[in-house]
């Protein structure tokens, strides 16, 4: 199925990151175009896809994590503050998944299904 969706884990608590502000834009960098802003729910997720099979194009893009606002305890950000994932849609005809593993200090990400 053509799509593109995320997922964030909050590694340092053991359970999924809820409640994180995730900007999406395209074209990352001069003339970038910003397509949405979502926070994620309570199992890590958005509520919608970021890209439906009708909206889904070839081109580059980017999830900015807002890692240190979701881990800040009042006093700022931590280590981390916003963590970009730049990546690159080649077919926009197959399914994208970014999953986020995150802690206050470390991430991970991946292509996933």
């Amino acid at each position: 199925m053509s799509k593109l969706s995320t997922h964030v884990l909050d590694t340092a608590n053991g359970r999924p990151a809820a409640g994180m502000k995730i900007d999406f834009v395209r074209n990352p960098g001069a003339g970038e175009e910003h397509l949405k802003s979502v926070v994620t729910n309570a199992d890590g997720r958005t509520d919608a896809l970021l890209l439906t099979a009708d909206e889904m194009a070839a081109g580059e893009y980017e999830l900015r994590f807002n890692v240190g606002d979701y881990f800040g305890n009042g006093d700022g950000p931590g280590f981390l503050n916003v963590v970009p994932v730049r990546f690159t849609i080649t077919h926009p005809e197959q399914g994208y998944h970014v999953p986020l593993v995150c802690s206050p200090w470390s991430f991970s990400t991946y292509r996933g299904s």
